[in-house]
């Protein structure tokens, strides 16, 4: 008869003292078993034991983990296993020789193949049920960094700028912008591009961030030299039921709100998400500049802008286990969201000879942006562990439309001489439809070969009308100053790539095959342009050295390519603010650019690690902004326009180090800095270069966990004074580019500093329930001071938002683990007796 000792393990806030599944619980093995004439063997018991220390006799005992009887074909799947281990599997059966046998993970899903049972009868031994430790906050893999963020403190309410600005190697400026090693990475969601933006993610979705600043030859291509930010959104599938729901409000009012459930019974899993995020966000904000033409004149405007609006999130997604070995996944996304930005401009000009006006212009916009997704997945594994088959089927695509009245005065004085009214419509859509296929075989139990093909599709339609408002007339539309416009884009890929390991030395090699065409058209005058590039080669290197004393060393070379965006190559001027005037060009070329990266990692005790990297990156017909004159369609006046340009090359060097502490059992740490130096060589533009600058990030992360369940969080980021980043490829909803104006060859942004803090109560039963309050920018400093300079103009410019931002937000969990499994009470052969222990 099998003796037992079991602690059964119900969620937060139902039956039971024990604690929830750690959330690190996600290994899944299965496998089938046969006797000795290869016939399956029905109701053996298959358990999974871990080894831990009995604090009683203080020597090492099997704990049971799971465990779970084979069906009638003889097949058994066990999943929620911790990823650490040592673990155990042991299958028992009456008449047949017990059979035991080491579980490691990686992978999560590991395929035990078929097992053999020999005729003899060995009894189980006893075991006790215990729970495991918790997810570490970064693990390394070969080719990215993975940072769990869901115990994010400060974050908690807020969307995915505010977990970026706790993420190590990522800095966020106030406009939600994100730069990785100082230039704009790829975002994708799920490993799948997006179009949506951080803002429009909620923070409490999200379960890690994977940060791959040298993707190997399995990822897309574009990117440039800045990499892949992964968001990874949170899953679950565990057996039963359970979830969350949340709330909160921030210190202007602004309300936030959702909750998640998941239910899994026998080969189902169904997720879905609900959430909302209100905004009410204030800027303030001057600019400073002193044109150089003639006359000479001096332009200074302050600004105040003022956002109200939100969006709601929502995501649902099933799971169908056709087998152990088969899965199939279907999941949508639904963003939508409404803006009411509205901005006042005291402009102040002052001319050579001596002459002063004062303007203001006050603006009101609405804008509405619609976005889904919907994402299919299959995922097929064979008998021999770690050969796999994946398709995967991607769509996302946005819909947006805006609405603007500008309205500038011009005074002498006290008296009003001139009014320049303005109108802005526009309607846009993108979207995105990615098809992927990818193969993992096994060669040797030491080589493996990963081969893929995919497609994606990029369409983009915009339609812009600008009108000025004429006396006796009303608003006329400016043709020139308008723009339809559409585009398509496809790029075809194919990858394969070899892993070896050779005792402690491993190596990655691969090579990946991209050709991309381009189709653009000024829809109202019929002007089409098209670019069709041939197949280019991005081949990718890793090596990886184990030393003694858990010591690793990685090597690493990528060549990666990054083509015009949307806003690039756009000929439309957008000339609603006189000192941001931008314009794309359409005879953009795409820029390539070589990464090499060395790293050097080494795990201590008690979770403790340390990773130093040092990297370069050339990038060869770089594109970046670049200052011109043209005649203001709108006005028929002269005036500076940016636009964007193929510089003959740059490059980008430095070092990080990001080092992950438990001081102790209540305090952790987590330590970021990257020290750079860039140059762009613009000798082909006839403009001078940029002085190459040292500079350096970083940023710091402590967490407290205090008695009676409190936690602190305090966290910290510094930026000292740096170039402007060499690109500026960042994701944008459909609309007009409106970006910040600056020359990407020369200027600088001052240093800044920012520090946030949260406190966190949990209580009720198994602490189900916590209150958060956070702080963001306690001191007022996390703003943006910048300096650029042209041939034609120097500029100051300022900009500080929302900051001593305050968040109050409650939370409670909920569900029910289903253990009937151990309820049966026809248990089977080798599991009698487990039921009247748990029962």
């Amino acid at each position: 008869m099998l003796a037992l000792h079991v602690q059964a393990q119900p969620p937060a806030g139902k039956g039971g003292g024990g604690k929830a599944p750690a959330m690190s619980n996600i290994g899944h093995v299965y496998g089938k078993v046969l006797d000795a004439d290869n016939k399956p063997v029905n109701y053996a018991s298959v358990i999974i034991l871990q080894g831990r220390m009995d604090t009683a006799t203080k020597k090492m005992k099997d704990v049971l983990v799971k465990g779970v009887l084979t069906k009638a074909n003889g097949e058994f799947s066990l999943d929620e296993l911790p990823l650490r281990g040592p673990l155990k599997l042991r299958i028992s059966a009456t008449g047949l020789k017990t059979h035991e046998q080491s579980v490691t993970f990686p992978p999560i899903d590991k395929d035990l193949g078929n097992i053999k049972l020999a005729v003899s009868v060995k009894e189980l031994q006893g075991v006790t049920v215990q729970g495991t430790a918790s997810k570490p906050l970064m693990q390394m893999d070969i080719d990215k960094k993975v940072f769990n963020v869901e115990k994010n403190l400060t974050s908690a309410g807020g969307t995915a700028v505010d977990v970026m600005k706790n993420v190590p190697s990522v800095n966020v400026d106030i406009d939600g912008n994100v730069t990785l090693r100082n230039a704009s990475p790829q975002l994708y969601v799920d490993g799948r591009p997006t179009t949506l933006t951080l803002e429009q993610i909620p923070a409490d979705a999200i379960e890690s961030v994977e940060v791959i600043t040298n993707p190997s030859a399995k990822y897309d291509a574009s990117g440039g030299n800045a990499g892949i930010l992964n968001i990874v959104l949170k899953k679950n599938r565990k057996t039963g039921y359970n979830g969350n729901l949340r709330a909160g409000v921030d210190k202007r009012g602004a309300l936030n709100g959702g909750g998640d459930f998941n239910l899994r019974e026998g080969k189902v899993n169904i997720s879905a998400s609900a959430m909302g995020n209100q905004m009410k966000s204030r800027t303030t904000g001057y600019t400073d500049r002193h044109n150089l033409g003639t006359p000479a004149s001096n332009i200074y405007q302050d600004n105040y802008n003022k956002t109200d609006g939100g969006f709601v999130f929502g995501k649902l997604g099933l799971d169908y286990f056709v087998t152990n070995r088969t899965t199939l996944s279907v999941s949508g996304i639904k963003v939508h969201g409404a803006m009411d930005p509205t901005e006042n401009i005291n402009i102040l000009s002052d001319t050579v000879p001596r002459q002063q006006f004062f303007g203001q212009r006050n603006s009101g916009s609405h804008m509405e942006f619609d976005a889904n997704g919907l994402v299919f997945g299959m995922k097929h594994l064979f008998p021999k562990e770690g050969e796999e088959l994946t398709f995967d089927g991607n769509y996302f695509g946005a819909k947006s439309k805006n609405h603007g009245n500008y309205r500038t005065d011009y005074y002498n004085g006290k008296d009003l001489v001139d009014s320049f009214l303005q109108r802005l419509d526009g309607r846009g859509k993108i979207s995105f439809l990615t098809i992927q296929a990818d193969y993992v075989k096994p060669i040797t139990p030491k080589i493996k070969l990963e081969t893929g093909v995919r497609m994606s599709r990029r369409t983009t339609e915009y339609n812009y009308d600008n009108s000025v408002y004429v006396a006796n007339k009303g608003y006329i539309l400016i043709p020139g100053a308008s723009n339809n416009f559409k585009n398509v884009d496809n790029v075809y890929a194919a990858y394969a790539s070899v892993t070896h390991n050779i005792g402690n030395f491993g190596y990655k090699a691969g090579l990946r095959l991209e050709s991309s065409d381009y189709d653009g058209e000024l829809t109202t005058v019929k002007q089409k342009f098209k670019n069709n590039y041939p197949v280019s080669l991005f081949p990718s290197l890793f090596l990886s050295q184990k030393l003694k004393n858990q010591q690793e060393l990685q090597l690493s070379y990528t060549r990666r390519i990054n083509r015009p965006t949307f806003f690039q190559l756009i000929p439309y001027v957008d000339s609603t603010d006189k000192l941001n005037i931008t314009q794309g060009n359409p005879g953009l070329r795409p820029e390539f650019t070589s990464s090499v990266e060395m790293s050097y990692l080494k795990t201590y005790k008690g979770n403790n690690t340390f990773l130093a990297s040092l990297y370069y990156k050339y990038t060869d017909n770089l594109m970046t902004r670049y200052l011109q004159k043209e005649t203001d369609p709108a006005t028929g006046k002269e005036l500076l326009v940016n636009t964007y340009i193929n510089a003959n090359s740059s490059y980008s060097m430095g070092a990080e180090l990001t080092s992950t502490n438990t001081l102790t059992k209540w305090w952790n740490l987590t330590a970021n800095v990257n020290i750079y130096n860039s140059k762009i060589n613009t000798a082909n533009t006839g403009a001078p270069s940029q002085d190459a600058m040292w500079s350096w990030f970083g940023k710091l992360n402590n967490t407290f966990k205090l008695p009676l369940s409190f936690e602190i969080q305090l966290s910290g980021t510094y930026q000292s004074k740096t170039n402007l980043p060499v690109n500026d490829n960042r994701n944008a909803q459909a609309g007009p580019p409106m970006q910040t104006s600056q020359s990407a060859s020369q200027g600088y942004i001052a240093s800044f500093y920012g520090v946030d803090a949260a406190i966190k109560k949990s209580f009720l039963k198994n602490n189900a329930a916590s209150v958060t309050l956070s702080f963001s920018d306690i001191f007022r400093t996390r703003k943006t001071d910048q300096y650029s300079e042209s041939s034609y103009f120097t500029q100051y410019y300022n900009r500080l938002r929302d900051p001593q931002m305050i968040r109050l937000n409650f939370a409670y969990r909920f569900g029910k683990i289903d253990v009937g499994l151990f309820k049966r009470k026809n248990m089977g052969a080798g599991m009698q007796g487990m039921s009247e222990v748990v029962q």
